[in-house]
C-alpha cells in the first residue's frame, strides 16, 4: 500500500469514528426524547388544588413572583422568567474574530402559576425552559442600555457585545411536568397572635379588666391561657386560615423530565413526538454514514487491485 492509499485509509477511519460519535448522539437524543414523550402522553393533566404529591403535569397562567421582581436584567422587560448571555467579539493578529462569552445567568426566582381554581409557585432551577421570546442584538458596552431596537439586524460588524436574551411573558399559558411538594404554613397566623398579645399587654389595665378573674390584679396560666384564646379567636375571625397550603413545582429527585413550555397538553405532545422522530431520522442517517465509511476504510486500495490482477 503506498502513502497515498494509507493516507486515504486513515481519512475513512476518521470519518467511521466521527459518524460512529454522531450516532451514538442521536441515538442518545432518540431515546431521551422518546422517554420525554412518554412522561408527557402518560402523566394526566390535574388540577393544582387537587393535586397529590409527586410527579404531575399542571396548565396555566404564569404569573410574577410573590416579591414582584419579574424584571429581564438587560431589558428590564417584565417576565416570570429569563436567561441571558453576553458575549464580546475577540481578534486575532490575523483579524479573525470569533464570540466569546464573558457574562451568562438564569433566573431561579420561583414565579406562580394559576388555573381556574387555586395557583401554586414554579421552581424553575433544572427546567427544561422554552421561553416565549428570544431576542439577540448588538452594543458598544458591556451591558445594554436597554430592550433591542426594532429593526437590528443579527450579524453586526460595528459593535463589540452581543446580548442574547430569552424571556416568559407574564401572563403565558404553560404546561409544566415536575415533581409537586406542598405542606400547611401556620406560623402567619401564629405571629399575628403573638402580634395581637403583645399590643394587648402594652394596656396593662385594659388587659386585667378583661381576664384577671380572681382580681389579684395578675394574670396566673390559665387567665394567660384565656388572653392567648381570645387573641386566637379574633385571629381566626378576621378571616385568615389557621392554615395555608403552598405547593411548590420543582425540579424531579428521581429524574422525571422537568419541562416548563408555553403549549398546551396537546401541542407539548406534538413536539416531543416530533423531536424523536427527527432524532430517529438522524439515528439512521449516521448509521448509515458509518457503514459506508467503514465499508472505504477496509475496501483494498484501488492500486492494490490492479497489481493483482
Amino acid at each position: 500500500m503506498d502513502a497515498h492509499s494509507a493516507q486515504g485509509t486513515q481519512f475513512y477511519w476518521v470519518l467511521t469514528a466521527a459518524f460512529a460519535l454522531f450516532t451514538a448522539c442521536a441515538l442518545y437524543r432518540f431515546l431521551m426524547s422518546l422517554r420525554r414523550d412518554r412522561f408527557v402522553a402518560d402523566t394526566p393533566l390535574v388540577r393544582i388544588r387537587s393535586a397529590a404529591q409527586g410527579y404531575v403535569r399542571i396548565e396555566g397562567r404564569a404569573g410574577p413572583p410573590p416579591d414582584d421582581s419579574g424584571r429581564a436584567p438587560l431589558s428590564g422587560r417584565p417576565c416570570v422568567w429569563w436567561d441571558y448571555q453576553i458575549s464580546r467579539r475577540e481578534r486575532d493578529s490575523r483579524g479573525n474574530s470569533q464570540w466569546c462569552t464573558v457574562e451568562r445567568g438564569t433566573s431561579v426566582a420561583p414565579f406562580t402559576l394559576a388555573d381556574a381554581d387555586a395557583q401554586c409557585l414554579i421552581g424553575p432551577v433544572g427546567a427544561d425552559v422554552t421561553p416565549t421570546t428570544r431576542d439577540v442584538w448588538y452594543g458598544v458596552a458591556p451591558r445594554p442600555s436597554g430592550p433591542p431596537a426594532q429593526g437590528l439586524g443579527i450579524f453586526s460588524t460595528e459593535h463589540d457585545y452581543r446580548y442574547t436574551e430569552r424571556l416568559i411573558a407574564p401572563g403565558t399559558h404553560l404546561s409544566v411536568l415536575g415533581e409537586l411538594r406542598s405542606h400547611s404554613e401556620v406560623t402567619q397566623v401564629d405571629e399575628q397572635v403573638r402580634t395581637l398579645l403583645a399590643t394587648w399587654k402594652k394596656d396593662q389595665a385594659s388587659l386585667l379588666r378583661r381576664f384577671d378573674h380572681n382580681h389579684d390584679g395578675q394574670l396566673d396560666a390559665a387567665e394567660w391561657e384565656s388572653a392567648r384564646s381570645a387573641a386566637r379567636s379574633q385571629v381566626d375571625s378576621s378571616g385568615h386560615p389557621a392554615t395555608e397550603r403552598i405547593s411548590v413545582v420543582a425540579q424531579t429527585t428521581h429524574g422525571e423530565p422537568f419541562l416548563i413550555a408555553p403549549l398546551d397538553g396537546e401541542r407539548l405532545l406534538r413536539r416531543e413526538q416530533r423531536y424523536a422522530l427527527v432524532s430517529f431520522l438522524a439515528s439512521v442517517l449516521f448509521v448509515s454514514l458509518t457503514l459506508w465509511a467503514m465499508h472505504r476504510a477496509l475496501a483494498p486500495p484501488l492500486g492494490a487491485l490492479i497489481s493483482s490482477g
